[in-house]
C-alpha cells in the first residue's frame, strides 16, 4: 500500500491519542510469562512484533517463522535453548536471516546450548534442541546490540545456579539492559548490576501478579516531531505514560525542548506543547541509549531547517534495514545535505524541501513513520506504508486524527 498524505492546512493541533504498550516491555514479559505463568499482562502492545512472539511461544510446531521481528529472534533463541527436549528451526524473512545472531549463540554455547546454523554460519535459521544449561557464568562484548544480553537476562532466572554475565568493554544501550533488569526486580528475581558484571539469581517461581505495560515511547516520538512542525499553541495528549519510565527512548521529553516542545507529565499521560519556535540551529547528540529515535529526529532537524550530528548509532546498521544509509537516501531525495558514517549522521542546513517525493520504506516501520510528520510542511509519499504494523497498528488512523488527509496511489 502507497500514500499520500496531504499537506495539513490547519497546523494548529489539539488532540488526544492512546498509544498501545511498549513493545519493548512487552517482548520481555511474553517470555517471562512462559517461564513464570503467575504472571498477568496488561496494554500489551498491539505490533507485528508482539503478535509474532505470542504466536511463536504458543505453537508446538518445530518450524518457527518470526517474520520481520527481531526482538523474537534473538528473544526466543535463549528461551528455546532451555526448553528440554524440544527441537526448533527458528526462522524468519529475508532481512532476518541477513541480521547477524551469531554473537547471542556463541554465548548460549559457551552455556552448553545446542544450537546450529541451517544455511549461512552466524544468519538465522538456527537450529536449537533444547536442554539443561548447567553453567552460570559467560562473557559478551557490552557495544553488542542490548537485545543479545537481555536475551540472556530473561532465561537467567530459570537457571539452576542463575547466571553472571560479563561484559566486555564499552557497554551501549544501558537502559534497555536496565528496563530488563527493573522488570526482573518488579516480579521478585533478585539480581545486580556492578561495573561491568551482571548477575541474576535461580528463582523456581514467583508471586502471582499483574504487570500494566507503559505505552510505547518510542512511537511517542513521531507526535514530538509533529508538534515541533506545528504552530505554537499546538498540544496532543499522549496516554498511557510515566514520568519515571523504563523505557531509554524518554528522553525525548528533554531533546525536544530544543525544538520548543514542552512536555508536562500528568498521572498517566504526557501533554506535548509547542510553546515557542526551535530555539537552536544546531543539535550535536549522543544516542546510543535512544538509537531508535534517530531517524525522527533527522527528519524534524531537516524539516526545521536545523542542523544536527548525531552519534552512538552503530547498531543501526543491523536493524530492518541498514537505517543510516536508508536515510541518507531518503532524506537527499528530499533535498538534504547529509552525511553518514558507520556510527553518526550529520546533517547541514537545509533551505527548501523537495516536493513530489516518494519516500521508501526498506520493510522498515520506523522510515514510514518518522517521515509522516514532513505532511506538515509539504505532500509526502510514503511507500508499502503497511509497515507501520511491524510496532503500531492504529498508526495512519491516528495521523489522520490530526487532520492529516491520506490517499491510497
Amino acid at each position: 500500500m502507497d500514500i499520500l498524505l496531504n499537506v495539513l492546512e490547519d497546523k494548529k493541533i489539539n488532540q488526544e491519542i492512546t498509544i498501545s504498550g511498549s513493545k519493548s516491555e512487552s517482548n520481555r514479559l511474553l517470555i517471562l510469562k512462559k517461564l513464570f505463568p503467575e504472571i498477568s499482562i496488561e496494554n500489551l502492545s498491539d505490533s507485528d512484533d508482539s503478535v509474532h512472539m505470542q504466536h511463536a511461544l504458543s505453537t508446538q510446531d518445530e518450524l518457527v517463522d518470526i517474520g520481520h521481528a527481531g526482538t523474537a529472534m534473538r528473544f526466543l533463541t535463549s528461551y528455546f535453548a532451555v526448553q528440554e527436549n524440544r527441537e526448533t528451526v527458528l526462522t524468519g524473512s529475508e532481512r532476518m536471516q541477513n541480521r547477524p545472531i551469531e554473537i547471542l549463540v556463541n554465548a548460549l554455547k559457551d552455556l552448553g546450548a545446542n544450537i546450529t546454523y541451517e544455511a549461512k554460519g552466524g544468519y538465522p535459521p538456527i537450529r536449537i534442541i533444547g536442554k539443561k544449561l548447567i553453567k552460570d557464568k559467560v562473557q559478551i562484548n557490552g557495544n553488542v546490540s542490548s537485545q543479545y544480553i537481555s536475551s540472556l537476562l530473561l532465561i537467567s532466572s530459570k537457571l539452576e545456579k542463575g547466571l553472571e554475565i560479563e561484559l566486555i568493554g564499552k557497554i551501549t544501550s544501558v537502559p534497555y539492559i536496565k528496563m530488563t533488569l527493573s522488570l526482573l526486580t518488579q516480579l521478585g528475581i533478585d539480581n545486580k548490576f556492578e561495573g561491568n558484571f551482571i548477575t541474576v539469581y535461580p528463582k523456581k517461581s514467583i508471586h502471582k501478579q499483574t504487570v500494566v505495560v507503559e505505552s510505547d515511547w518510542s512511537s511517542a516520538s513521531y507526535f514530538y516531531s509533529i508538534i515541533a512542525l506545528s504552530e505554537i499553541g499546538s498540544e496532543i495528549q499522549l496516554t498511557a505514560y510515566k514520568k519515571e519510565s523504563l523505557q531509554g527512548d524518554s528522553c525525548l521529553a528533554e531533546i525536544y525542548n530544543h525544538f520548543g516542545v514542552e512536555t508536562t507529565f500528568n498521572q498517566n499521560s504526557i501533554i506535548l506543547k509547542k510553546i515557542k519556535k526551535s530555539n537552536t540551529s544546531s543539535l550535536d547528540i549522543n544516542l546510543k541509549n535512544a538509537p531508535d529515535i534517530a531517524q525522527t529526529i533527522a527528519v524534524t532537524c531537516f524539516a526545521e531547517r536545523i542542523s544536527c550530528n548525531l552519534t552512538g548509532l552503530h547498531t543501526l546498521k543491523i536493524k530492518e534495514t541498514d537505517r543510516l544509509v536508508a536515510l541518507h537516501d531518503e532524506l537527499t531525495k528530499l533535498g538534504a545535505s547529509i552525511k553518514v558514517s558507520d556510527e553518526s549522521l550529520h546533517l547541514e542546513v537545509s533551505t527548501k524541501i523537495n516536493v513530489n517525493v516518494s519516500i521508501k520504506t526498506y520493510n522498515d516501520h520506523r522510515m514510514a513513520m518518522a517521515f509522516a510528520p514532513l505532511a506538515l510542511r509539504v505532500p509526502i509519499q510514503i511507500l508499502d506504508a503497511e509497515v507501520v504494523t511491524k510496532s503500531y497498528q492504529k498508526f495512519w488512523d491516528d495521523i489522520q486524527q490530526l487532520g492529516i488527509k491520506i490517499d491510497n496511489i
